[in-house]
């Protein structure tokens, strides 16, 4: 029995689980929208507004509390390969949600992030979902967006595509 049991496993061992989770959230901070399954996006998607939420605050213990999270082994700089200067890491993502994302939030109170189901994958039938941060405060549930995929519909017994 799961009473009171909070998180998803996904078959992993607690520190492969909590270095997919990160690398979730990190790629979605950079990209804004990811392309997973629905269970990992729905355990993606708490700690992401968490992190949104108090990088909202921009004090120093803030950034402290979010790079805790978020940094495990990625420098804030590195050496460029085609100038071979020392430059900000792409792959840095505090910059990113403290100037560019909390911003983009700051009159709202939530619900930063949305998960639109875009069917099952190919391979395992597993439910796909592309998860993406919200762009505006006012989003008119009517327009698609860009991100969202089309879904094709199977039919048959092993689900040919039409």
């Amino acid at each position: 029995m799961r009473h009171r049991v909070s998180g998803r496993k996904f078959g992993l061992p607690s520190d492969q689980r909590r270095a997919l989770l990160k690398g979730l959230v990190r790629s979605l901070f950079l990209h804004d929208a990811i392309t997973t399954t629905e269970t990992r996006a729905k355990d993606v998607r708490p700690i992401a507004e968490k992190l949104i939420t108090l990088a909202k605050r921009d004090d120093i213990h803030a950034r402290r509390l979010v790079r805790r999270y978020i940094d495990s082994n990625i420098p804030v700089f590195g050496v460029n390969a085609e100038t071979r200067k020392i430059a900000l890491n792409p792959d840095y993502v505090v910059p990113r949600l403290f100037n560019v994302i909390a911003p983009r939030y700051k009159d709202r109170q939530g619900g930063y992030s949305r998960i639109t189901k875009i069917g099952a994958r190919r391979g395992d039938g597993a439910p796909m979902v592309v998860l993406e941060l919200m762009d505006s405060d006012t989003i008119d549930p009517g327009t698609a967006t860009t991100s969202e995929a089309v879904v094709m519909k199977r039919r048959g017994l092993f689900g040919r595509r039409k």
